[in-house]
């Protein structure tokens, strides 16, 4: 819950941080973004998240706290239960034998402080802190879920349970569960049948997590619960069947892509998580290089051609090709997309879903899209010789096409259209850049700490010219002079992430892109013409000054953005 937006206005204009168009602008900008104003303000650097905070108190005339200097006890949190906290944006930081101060993001909320008053017989005292703040805060509730969800079941046993839709136990916990699953930052909720049990583990940052173990009787009646919300067939359990769900979690919508498949146990759920209020900033956020970034601003510049993005499943190929119209998302375009699912909405954008029963294929929804004068098209993927026949010949006359291949770098999405019946000659005129990406996981800040490694280490899995070239550097000391190389250091200050409760011990906490970005240069195209090998395309690439995944990597151990662990494990098998 944040400040009322008429209260943040006045307080923002009364603090001349914005002129009133100035602020309306950055007001249009939240809601064609389905971001709060406060989250608006800071993602345009208006002002930081800490100096917000403080403004607002002060404007309101009450003490303001920065929960993350706080020391925070679970029993005193408790007195606000964590479904309320979140609901209500609020937690109790401080409890003695007369006071509880109370952290709140919107203060106008009297009711509360009245009920935990009420509830406690203490005199309460509100404290402002940011929405930012406690939503990091909320972590220092420890969650047994184990106990939780099984208290949650004991509750409703006695009720009797008439038909499958109506099991309110089960309704409860899968509830609870999407609610859950929302607040950790998980992409996908797996609920595995195993012989004896079912297990359900989360996706965080790219990696499963067990997060509990149920009772076998209990699976059926969660599958079923799942397939009524999602419309689909109860009476089926040995074909996989696929769906959606929507629904709303601390007033975000939610939409929820459901798939089922039979194992040897039963029927296996995976639930991915869309969120509507993705974040979609700057490719710079995402962890492009100033190098790449200015490849790929030219080539979107580009009134015609293709950009394709590759990369296995789960690689952010969508979200990096979805930030990109972001950035060409005006009025004067007409973007429109086909895509199996349309996992964001892009206000503005024409979005078209993928539709087999009706015959909406992506080939014969793109042939659709071409006679709606459309500037630039997003095809969701290239699956076949039609579909990638079309795109090209669209790229060829006049359109701005985005799509997604899978494959393992840049180079090979080459081949990949030549084995899709592309002619060498018409990849080489359309194909303007090709992005190859994976996403690591980003080493945990409240944790982080530099280790002193040996150079040895690093230089059983990188070149030596590379290590030199990204660690034996000294930093500018004067602004504006570039850094220098200095002498190869025996031992390199390397980040890692120690582990805490904030990060649930891992070390890591969000993730970060690696990139490999070729832009085709007249050099390049003559090579495709030629319908030359992958290998030679990555090597005249090379030559020209392209950065791979894996050198892109190590630039961000440098960093302190990720660990080495982390780079060799999405980029290359290590035995």
């Amino acid at each position: 819950m944040h400040l009322p937006k008429e209260k943040l206005k006045t307080i923002v204009l009364q603090a001349k941080l914005l002129t009133e168009a100035e602020l309306n602008q950055v007001i249009a900008y939240a809601k064609q973004e389905n971001i709060s104003t406060e989250e608006a303000l800071i993602r345009k650097k208006v002002i930081s998240d800490l100096k917000l905070g403080k403004l607002v108190a002060t404007s309101l005339k009450i003490p303001f706290v920065e929960l993350s200097k706080v020391e925070l006890s679970p029993p005193v949190l408790a007195i606000i239960p964590e479904r309320i906290a979140h609901r209500t944006g609020s937690l109790v930081f401080y409890k003695d034998e007369k006071t509880l101060k109370v952290a709140i993001s919107n203060p106008d909320n009297i009711d509360l402080l009245k009920m935990i008053a009420h509830k406690t017989g203490l005199q309460v005292e509100a404290y402002y802190a940011t929405a930012k703040d406690l939503e990091k805060a909320f972590i220092h509730y420890k969650t047994d879920y184990q106990k939780l969800f099984k208290d949650l079941l004991s509750e409703d046993r006695s009720q009797i349970i008439t038909t499958a839709a109506h099991d309110p136990p089960v309704k409860k916990m899968i509830d609870l569960l999407i609610e859950t699953a929302q607040r950790e930052g998980a992409s996908d909720i797996h609920i595995e049948p195993r012989e004896r049990d079912f297990l359900i583990r989360f996706r965080v940052d790219g990696i499963l997590r067990d997060i509990l173990i149920l009772s076998k009787e209990l699976h059926d009646r969660v599958v079923t619960r799942i397939k009524v919300m999602s419309r689909l067939r109860i009476d089926e359990h040995l074909s996989s069947q696929d769906g959606k769900i929507s629904t709303k979690v601390d007033d975000e919508r939610l939409d929820l892509r459901i798939s089922i498949l039979p194992i040897a146990y039963g029927e296996k759920v995976v639930m991915r998580l869309l969120r509507s209020k993705a974040q979609f900033s700057t490719l710079a956020d995402l962890g492009m290089s100033k190098k790449d970034l200015t490849k790929v601003t030219q080539a979107f510049k580009s009134s015609y051609g293709m950009i394709v993005c590759t990369g296995p499943t789960g690689s952010g190929k969508t979200t990096t090709i979805y930030t990109i119209l972001k950035h060409i998302n005006t009025r004067e375009v007409n973007i429109t997309s086909i895509e199996d699912p349309i996992e964001y909405q892009i206000q503005g954008a024409n979005q078209v879903q993928v539709n087999e029963k009706t015959n909406l294929t992506f080939a014969n929804g793109l042939r659709s899209i071409l006679r709606q004068d459309p500037d630039s098209i997003f095809v969701g993927e290239i699956r076949d010789n039609e579909t990638a026949s079309i795109a090209v010949n669209a790229a060829l006359t006049g359109h701005l096409v985005f799509s997604t291949l899978h494959t393992n770098d840049a180079a090979t999405a080459l081949p990949r259209l030549f084995d899709m019946e592309v002619e060498p000659f018409l990849a080489a005129s359309t194909v303007n850049l090709i992005i190859a990406q994976r996403l690591v996981r980003k080493i945990c800040d409240k944790c982080k700490m530099g280790v002193e490694t040996p150079r040895e280490e690093l230089l059983k899995f990188f070149p030596e010219d590379k290590v030199s070239k990204y660690f034996d550097v000294n930093a500018a000391t004067e602004e504006g002079k570039p850094k220098t190389k200095s002498a190869k250091k025996s031992k390199l200050i390397i980040s890692k992430g120690k582990g805490c409760k904030f990060c649930h011990n891992s070390g890591y906490s969000g993730r970060v892109g690696v990139y490999e970005i070729i832009k085709l240069s007249e050099d390049i195209r003559n090579l495709v013409s030629e319908k030359a090998t992958a290998e030679t395309i990555t090597k005249q690439a090379i030559e020209e000054g392209m950065t791979t995944m894996f050198e892109d990597g190590l630039s961000k151990i440098s960093q302190g953005l990720t660990t080495v662990k982390e780079v060799l494990r999405v980029t290359k098998a290590v035995e």
